[in-house]
């Protein structure tokens, strides 16, 4: 199997998380025969320092023409007093308008203790 994936370093903590994710990645095609292809993607606070906005339209056609999207953290306090439609999030909202996808998706655990009180079909 070969996939391209579009990597969104972002801000903050992002990049370090995601240089960390990328030896997974191969780790994963080493081990079974998948080779992903990977390109880089401004997003974020660095999209705005580096383009003037949040998520260039470019950077949005490379994500789009990817099979997925490594999404490292965006934003932090540098582009706190940034107006609101050049905030790193709205690079985060028009990804989302973009692929067609209504968030980020996450492992959850529900305690025992919690069940009644969640949504989520107790375990």
């Amino acid at each position: 199997m070969e996939k391209t994936v579009a990597v969104i370093r972002g801000d903050g903590i992002g990049p370090e998380i995601v240089e960390q994710a990328l030896p997974v990645l191969n780790r994963v095609a080493e081990l079974f025969g998948h080779r992903f292809r990977y390109t880089d993607v401004d997003m974020g606070g660095c999209a705005i320092d580096k383009w003037g906005d949040p998520l260039p339209p470019e950077m949005l056609e490379r994500c789009l023409a990817s099979d997925s999207v490594l999404l490292g953290a965006v934003g932090g306090p540098k582009w706190n007093g940034v107006p609101g439609p050049l905030r790193p999030e709205k690079g985060l909202l028009r990804l989302r308008a973009g692929m067609g996808v209504y968030s980020n998706n996450r492992p959850a655990k529900i305690w025992p203790q919690l069940a009644s009180a969640s949504p989520a079909p107790a375990p």
